[in-house]
C-alpha cells in the first residue's frame, strides 16, 4: 500500500525550465538592444557556452555530485557551508560573466563590460521568473492528509531555499524538505533515497518516488528499491532506464494510485 509519496522539485513541480527560457530570452533581448546582436543568435550562444564553460572549473566535478547545472550557476551565488560550496562561489561570479562574455564572442562582439551586464541580468530576471506547473498544487491539495510527502531535490540549499521562497505556496504541502547539498550526495546516488525513507519511517515499497528525470530521479528511485513514477510531459522514450509507472501529467497521478490501490 502506498503510504508516502516522494516528489522532485525542478521540472516536477516547478517549471524549471520555463524559468530559465524566459530569463534568458529577456536578457539577450537586453543585449541585442547593447551590441545589435539579434537575441535569438545570442540564446542559441548562451545555451552553448555555459555549460561548455562551466565544465573548465575544478567544481564541475563537485556540482555533478550534487547535482548543480550550469544554467542555475548563471544565476546562484552558493554561500552554502563546506569546502565544494565555497570553492565554487569563489569562482561562480567568474563563470557566469565568463559566459555570457564568450556568448557574446562567439556571436562576433569582443566585450567583457557588457558580458558583466548579462551576468547581473540574467541573475535578476531569473528571480523576476518563478512559475509552478499548473496542475501541482491541486494535486497536492487532493494528496495532502491522505500520503506522507517529502520533496526530494538535488541542488545547493541556498538556492533551492531560493526557488522555494519564491513559490511559498508549495511548502506547507511537504512533511519533509531534503535538498542534495545538505545531505552531500544527490541523486541518484541510493543513500539519499535511503535518508528520505529514514524520515518518514516507510519501507520502499510503501513509497513511490515521482519526477521528471529518468537519470536521477527514476535511476535513483530504482537503485533503493521504490517504485517509480516517470512524469514523461513530452513524449520521450525511456531509454536506459525502466520507471515502474509512467504519466504524462501530475493529474494522472491520482488515477494511477486509485489503481495500485484497487489492485492491492
Amino acid at each position: 500500500m502506498v503510504k508516502a509519496i516522494f516528489f522532485d522539485l525542478d521540472d516536477t513541480l516547478l517549471n524549471d525550465a520555463k524559468s530559465v527560457e524566459t530569463a534568458l530570452r529577456k536578457t539577450c533581448r537586453f543585449g541585442e538592444d547593447k551590441t545589435g546582436i539579434e537575441a535569438d543568435k545570442l540564446y542559441d550562444a548562451i545555451r552553448l557556452k555555459a555549460p561548455e564553460v562551466y565544465s573548465r572549473y575544478d567544481t564541475y566535478e563537485f556540482t555533478k555530485k550534487i547535482g548543480i547545472n550550469p544554467f542555475e550557476g548563471l544565476w546562484g551565488e552558493f554561500d552554502d557551508r563546506g569546502e565544494g560550496f565555497q570553492a565554487l562561489k569563489d569562482v561562480i561570479v567568474h563563470y557566469q560573466q565568463t559566459s555570457w562574455t564568450e556568448a557574446l564572442q562567439h556571436c562576433g562582439v569582443v566585450d567583457s563590460q557588457t558580458g558583466r551586464q548579462l551576468a547581473t541580468k540574467f541573475r535578476t530576471e531569473r528571480l523576476d521568473a518563478p512559475f509552478l506547473f499548473d496542475d501541482a498544487l491541486p494535486l497536492l491539495d487532493q494528496l495532502k492528509g491522505q500520503y506522507d510527502l517529502l520533496m526530494l531535490t538535488n541542488g545547493s540549499p541556498q538556492l533551492q531555499n531560493i526557488k522555494l521562497r519564491l513559490t511559498p505556496e508549495l511548502v506547507p504541502y511537504f512533511d519533509h524538505i531534503v535538498i542534495s547539498g545538505e545531505f552531500g550526495i544527490g541523486k541518484p546516488d541510493p543513500s539519499i533515497f535511503e535518508h528520505a525513507l529514514q524520515l518518514t519511517g516507510h519501507s520502499p515499497t510503501d513509497v513511490l518516488m515521482v519526477g521528471d528525470n529518468l537519470k536521477t530521479d527514476i535511476q535513483g528511485a530504482n537503485q533503493a528499491g521504490i517504485p517509480s513514477v516517470w512524469l514523461n510531459r513530452h513524449e520521450k522514450k525511456a531509454e536506459n532506464e525502466s520507471p515502474t509507472h509512467e504519466i504524462e501529467a501530475l493529474e494522472e497521478l491520482m488515477t494511477l494510485l486509485n489503481e495500485i490501490q484497487s489492485s492491492e
